[in-house]
């Protein structure tokens, strides 16, 4: 279900089933974590197969379970959005086709968001009497701000890639997502990382003040004007 291929620096995961949009299920979400938990590359680029980017949970598997099982497949979700956010490197998702419900929700966990102009974005949660709850709720707030956010959650309504760029939901909308990865490639990976720890900090201002003066200074010890 999940698929990985290393070009060089750049690791290639690949959500693999595409008959179902590449809904996910507990295994799926399984590899999912293992993935990221294990990978070492500076750069991961993030994708779907066939013509989606991700459905989100598989709504067949999420129909037959008891509230105890839909509990643990709640925070195997969680967990994956987890692993994806705080991987050591940056990660990027190339968003192709539909992303829905947990598809954008492990969308918003990664560091970039870059979309076709085919790509169109749902949180339809709502219209079943459900909602995103891998991190959802918490991440895309902090993205698109709380008013986007609540409107998306409560009408359930797609957006296509022009609007999503609009409210900050993507960052780029490209032919080719995947040339935003390889540009990434071209910087530090030292610097790289340590930006991301700096940006993802959610301690005090104070705190995150201080963390970016010794970040900062960790790289500086080791710069180099060429």
């Amino acid at each position: 279900m999940i698929d990985t291929v290393e070009d060089g620096d750049l690791l290639e995961v690949t959500f693999n089933r595409p008959e179902r949009r590449n809904a996910l299920t507990r295994d799926g979400l399984s590899q999912l974590v293992e993935t990221f938990e294990t990978a070492t590359a500076p750069v991961v680029y993030l994708s779907g197969a066939g013509k989606a980017f991700s459905a989100g949970a598989d709504f067949a598997v999420v129909s037959s379970l008891s509230s105890t099982e839909a509990e643990a497949f709640i925070r195997e979700g969680q967990a994956a959005a987890r692993a994806i956010e705080s991987y050591d490197g940056a990660v990027v998702a190339g968003i192709d086709g539909p992303a829905r419900g947990g598809g954008v929700e492990l969308a918003l966990a990664c560091d970039i968001r870059v979309a076709t102009p085919d790509a169109t974005f749902a949180e339809t949660g709502v219209s079943l009497g459900l909602f995103g709850a891998w991190g959802g709720t918490v991440r895309l707030p902090r993205i698109v701000g709380e008013g986007d956010a609540l409107e998306l959650s409560l009408t359930g309504r797609a957006l296509d890639a022009t609007e999503a760029q609009r409210i900050g939901l993507v960052s780029r909308v490209v032919d080719d997502p995947k040339t935003v990865a390889h540009q990434l490639l071209t910087n530090d990976y030292t610097a790289l990382r340590t930006l991301k720890e700096r940006i993802r900090d959610r301690d005090s201002l104070e705190q995150q003040e201080a963390r970016e003066v010794e970040a900062f200074t960790r790289l500086i010890d080791s710069f180099e004007l060429e």
